[in-house]
């Protein structure tokens, strides 16, 4: 194993969307940074992958909505960019994180060299307990494997966004407990995005496994949805592709220091609404690795929100 003698400011070990995203702002500060992948890229054996998402600034919690602001102008931003290799930061794709020594620096081993870092950042997603159980501490995270359904048109383009039409929130129905989603044609021509917005437990490596029969309740959940309120789709579903999911007990983001090293910064839990937030998230994510002032008040998303995860157990 080849070893790297730079010290690096900065490690991400997460080629995500928030991986990115942190990467990103730290290469925009003129910090010296590496981006660690396990998978080559691109990939879809995470959250973070599709061409298309919902964004919205409407959310129950205020403190998403100010978040909004920020991320639409920085969405906005990033379209006259060519992001992180074009600000120097690097990417590494296949591989794989095998063991993170902490300490000052802090010591990452991946299967093909080492490095080091004065800095961590772990948005690994469905692998972040792997990474952080051998650091004393396990975040009460989720894993959900997601079944993303394709829809095909009855009469091409009827549900288009050449016609307008409109993303949609099916909330509170009777028939689910959890929201359904649908954006309009386009990501594949002629098949509109239709998803239920729950998933099943699942280990991240078994991402293809057979169906489950939750899985296929949750098929026919959506058919009955597609079949009642959209009738210019095919009521079974043409593609079904799979995601997993990532997420905490409360739903709500896991941004903040390792208990017992503060140069290892933890983003995790995103699944579900996390994208459209991705510009400031690592925004966040990079103002703690630096020892920064947070942009803002991160009291929903520390990890000390959670019972006995205050501290670190070695």
């Amino acid at each position: 194993m080849a070893a790297q003698t730079d010290v690096y400011d900065a490690i991400v070990i997460g080629a995500g969307i928030q991986g990115c995203f942190t990467a990103y702002h730290l290469a925009k500060h003129r910090k010296k940074v590496i981006l660690l992948e396990q998978f080559f890229l691109p990939h879809s054996r995470g959250s973070s992958h599709g061409q298309s998402r919902i964004i919205r600034r409407a959310y129950s919690k205020d403190f998403y909505t100010q978040m909004m602001e920020e991320c639409y102008q920085m969405w906005a931003q990033l379209e006259h960019e060519d992001a992180i290799r074009q600000l120097g930061g690097l990417v590494h794709d296949g591989e794989k994180v095998m063991e993170i020594k902490p300490g000052l620096p802090v010591m990452v081993k991946s299967t093909s060299r080492s490095y080091q870092a004065k800095s961590l950042i772990i948005t690994a997603g469905p692998w972040t307990n792997r990474l952080l159980h051998p650091l004393g501490i396990e975040l009460p995270l989720q894993t959900l494997r997601i079944n993303v359904c394709y829809w095909q048109e009855k009469v091409p383009g009827s549900y288009g966004v050449s016609q307008a039409f409109p993303c949609l929130l099916g909330l509170g129905l009777s028939l689910t407990p959890y929201h359904i989603y649908g954006l309009p044609s386009g990501e594949y021509p002629g098949l509109m995005k239709v998803c239920y917005h729950h998933g099943n437990s699942a280990d991240p490596e078994e991402r293809d496994c057979p169906a489950a029969f939750s899985d296929i309740q949750d098929v026919q959940i959506l058919s009955r949805f597609v079949r009642n309120h959209l009738p210019d789709l095919e009521p079974e579903p043409a593609i079904m592709e799979r995601c997993m999911y990532t997420n905490t007990p409360d739903e709500h983001f896991i941004l903040d220091q390792h208990p017992k090293y503060d140069n290892i910064v933890i983003g995790a839990g995103f699944s579900g609404h996390g994208f459209k937030l991705a510009p400031v998230v690592g925004k966040i994510l990079y103002e703690l690795s630096m020892k920064l002032t947070p942009s803002y008040d991160l009291t929903p998303f520390q990890i000390s929100r959670f019972p006995g995860l205050g501290k670190a157990h070695l």
